[in-house]
């Protein structure tokens, strides 16, 4: 575990897409980084988003949304030349969400500056995922600000036609945290020519050959994997009526991060994570409006149900 000093109030930068979900029932707030930065905030962790959005009707109401929910809007830029990011989401008969994301938009045109550098290297964790890397400006602002960020927490988003697993290897390589979810682990092991023996072999190979401190394996329904440099933890999955997965896998990866900041221990981080995972596999979108205390309810109801099991 990595022993930093814990502050009394520490500081999560989420770099990346923000945009509007396009859903048969209308448009919702989204984007991987910016769900994992906005349920941070619903944990009381000061989360900071860094995107792009454009001048257009669709960003000012981003914009607006995200400064209400007490996001400063500082480090979500504004462009002139390109529209804000949108995604047509549509959903199977088994409620999983597939996305036709549109290519470019403001996101792809995050600008790095000396101002931004300075925050990222005085923050306590940079969080990011793979989608942001698609286009040539956006990856290498990434790319400066993984040079200064202190705890580098990747998560792997493979989205359709957008997954380049040279550009991964990249990311992997300048990660010390990775999450990514079991069918995105075996597709990257297939592009490496590795062949898929078991679960627990397949992350330790991950690990060394990235050398990463942690790793984590997200598998819905079928729980959650933890390892770090010198133990593997499983952890079950709760039991709930699924109303949509979206989002479910950046919620996973917040409750994670609030605890890790924290220094915690294996066991209680793994808890957040699954419990947070499964809380807003529950509700409809990414980003349902709760307060800290719903989560922690709907957390002490699962534990009280385990006990009497």
């Amino acid at each position: 575990m990595n022993t930093q000093e814990i502050k009394s109030n520490p500081i999560v930068f989420c770099f990346g897409e923000v945009l509007w979900d396009i859903f048969p029932s209308g448009a919702k707030a989204g984007g991987a980084p910016f769900n994992v930065a906005y349920n941070l905030r619903k944990l009381g962790v000061d989360s900071r988003a860094i995107s792009r959005v454009g001048t257009d009707e669709l960003g000012v109401s981003l914009q607006n949304l995200v400064k209400g929910w007490g996001f400063p809007d500082a480090y979500i830029q504004k462009d002139a030349n390109n529209p804000t990011g949108t995604v047509q989401a549509t959903f199977d008969d088994q409620n999983e969400a597939h996305y036709d994301i549109v290519y470019p938009v403001a996101y792809d045109f995050i600008e790095c500056s000396k101002e931004l550098l300075d925050e990222v290297r005085s923050a306590d964790a940079f969080v990011f995922g793979s989608l942001i890397a698609r286009g040539p400006k956006s990856r290498q602002t990434l790319l400066s600000l993984l040079e200064v960020a202190q705890l580098k927490i990747f998560d792997v988003n493979l989205r359709e036609p957008y997954c380049d697993f040279e550009i991964i290897q990249t990311l992997m390589h300048q990660s010390d945290i990775v999450k990514m979810n079991k069918a995105e682990m075996i597709r990257l092991l297939e592009f490496l020519h590795v062949p898929f023996t078991n679960e627990h072999d397949a992350v330790r190979w991950i690990q060394e050959h990235f050398q990463l401190k942690e790793v984590l394996i997200s598998k819905g329904s079928k729980g959650a994997l933890y390892f770090n440099e010198q133990n593997d933890y499983f952890t079950p999955a709760f039991p709930i009526e699924v109303a949509d997965t979206v989002g479910s896998g950046d919620a996973f990866l917040a409750g994670f991060i609030s605890k890790r900041i924290q220094n915690a221990l294996p066991e209680p981080m793994m808890q957040t994570a699954v419990g947070l995972g499964a809380f807003i596999t529950a509700q409809n979108g990414a980003c349902p409006s709760y307060q800290k205390s719903d989560f922690e309810a709907f957390l002490a109801s699962q534990k009280a149900v385990d006990t009497l099991m």
